[in-house]
């Protein structure tokens, strides 16, 4: 019996503008959705695959109705997700506070008030620049007369 997460092989019975038909083990068929054929855009299913080829597929969901859907691309995953991925902290963080400006060396102390009165101008200039932006995209000021 076929469960959600089993991989199986299946062949293409079908093709549409919107997917493959694909028979699966013991007489069932289940489709494979155009954006779950390939990791990259598929504008044409026909450039994929053919009527009749052999594929791997596992199974997404399986609905009430016993609708089964398929996947082709999460069928080639797991040895994608053997690899461990960076931790979000693990990656450098560009928060650049002090852009065009001297950023102070780690022997020069700054007090409290001096970084927050920094930051309060640098978050000014940039408010100022995002407005400054907004106005134009968006007409700003009319220059009817």
């Amino acid at each position: 019996m076929l469960e959600v997460g089993a991989i199986v092989e299946g062949k293409v019975t079908g093709l549409t503008a919107f997917g493959a038909f694909v028979s699966l083990p013991d007489g069932k068929s289940g489709m494979v959705h155009i954006s779950e054929v390939s990791n990259t855009f598929v504008k044409e299913i026909k450039d994929f695959l053919k009527e009749g080829q052999d594929v791997k597929v596992k199974v997404v969901a399986i609905s009430p109705e016993g609708k089964i859907s398929l996947s082709i691309k999460k069928a080639m995953e797991p040895e994608k997700q053997s690899s461990p991925k960076p931790k979000r902290n693990a990656r450098p963080r560009n928060n650049n506070v002090w852009q065009g400006q001297q950023k102070p060396q780690a022997n020069e102390s700054m007090s409290f008030e001096d970084m927050m009165a920094r930051f309060k101008q640098v978050s000014d200039e940039k408010m100022t620049d995002l407005k400054r932006s907004t106005d134009s995209k968006h007409g700003g000021y009319s220059r009817r007369k």
